[in-house]
């Protein structure tokens, strides 16, 4: 039996170290949410396809050292190649998510784009019912409502709203929800699954290789561009450095904080998230913010945290 003060001296570790995690969950994904709006619309980096292949090299290299250098998770293999084509196919929408993701910051503020985000679960579900005919409890497709409610009060009343942005924002939710539905099917037998560290090791790289030929199509010069500018300014190479270590350390932090504590817990701060990004954009890049479309975002955020308590309860049900 271990003495109760060090039992005490252990929980308070414990509880400091979660805190920990949770700040550098937070840190990182605002940060490269901020970073990303930063490079792609104020500083006029409009190169959203190449911002996205520089994260993926990121994950690829640091995955690699984490995992088969480091040691943070046990290796698993690919055991067959159906099982790769369908990492590849997760890939693939994993890259258009992305992509569009940045491409909706050049055009809409991120205050607006978290609030289109937070509607993920209104796609989650569709696409869920679509693929697997999974139904939910009636109450669960209730607490959707505000959530679509609120972005369309919150398009109504936004000054910057911009229709390509919006359409981009939308793609970009609406595939990170389609992801994550494929990733439960493609990926649910004993022998596929994977923790989601060692699919980044596999998913990265094969993005890479979608991105690479994307960016020499439609963003022509990209790479000599980036080096006149960096010889204007040097500047811009720390920011695409430290902009794609974030993009692996959201990664990473949302592995941790669900280990440590629960998928729930992070679905919570996910939800407190959102709510602090778009403060903190306002501040920092001072976008103008209609009563109207706070309402909007504050109604959605509602309704995402309902629905999560109703989903919560039948799953306990």
């Amino acid at each position: 039996m271990k003495p109760k003060g060090s039992q005490r001296r252990m929980q308070i570790q414990i509880q400091w170290f979660t805190i920990g995690l949770v700040s550098a969950w937070y840190t990182s994904n605002i940060g490269v949410l901020l970073l990303n709006k930063y490079l792609l619309s104020n500083y006029g980096f409009k190169y959203p396809i190449f911002l996205t292949m520089c994260h993926m090299i990121a994950c690829s290299l640091f995955s690699y050292l984490a995992i088969l250098c480091f040691k943070t998770v046990p290796l698993q293999s690919i055991r067959s190649r159906i099982q790769f084509l369908k990492i590849s196919a997760l890939s693939l929408i994993f890259c258009g998510s992305v992509v569009s993701g940045n491409v909706s910051l050049r055009y809409l503020p991120l205050s607006f784009t978290q609030a289109v985000g937070a509607t993920t679960p209104f796609f989650t579900a569709i696409f869920a019912y679509l693929m697997t005919f999974k139904r939910e409890a009636w109450l669960t497709y209730v607490t959707l409502v505000p959530v679509v409610a609120g972005v369309v009060i919150a398009s109504g009343g936004e000054p910057s709203f911009h229709l390509f942005g919006f359409i981009m924002c939308v793609v970009a939710t609406a595939a990170r929800a389609l992801k994550s539905v494929l990733q439960g099917i493609l990926l649910s037998s004993e022998g596929e699954k994977l923790n989601s560290m060692n699919l980044l090791l596999y998913m990265a790289p094969i993005a890479v290789f979608i991105l690479l030929p994307a960016t020499i199509l439609m963003e022509q010069n990209v790479i000599a561009i980036t080096i006149a500018l960096a010889r204007s300014d040097i500047k811009i190479i720390w920011y695409l450095l430290l902009n794609s270590a974030l993009a692996y350390f959201v990664n990473l932090t949302n592995f941790l904080v669900t280990k440590h504590t629960s998928a729930l817990t992070l679905q919570v701060l996910g939800n407190a998230k959102g709510a602090v990004a778009v403060v903190i954009s306002i501040i920092i890049f001072r976008n103008p913010v209609s009563v109207t479309g706070m309402l909007g975002y504050s109604l959605t955020v509602i309704g995402v945290v309902l629905y999560s308590e109703a989903k919560k309860r039948s799953m306990g049900a």
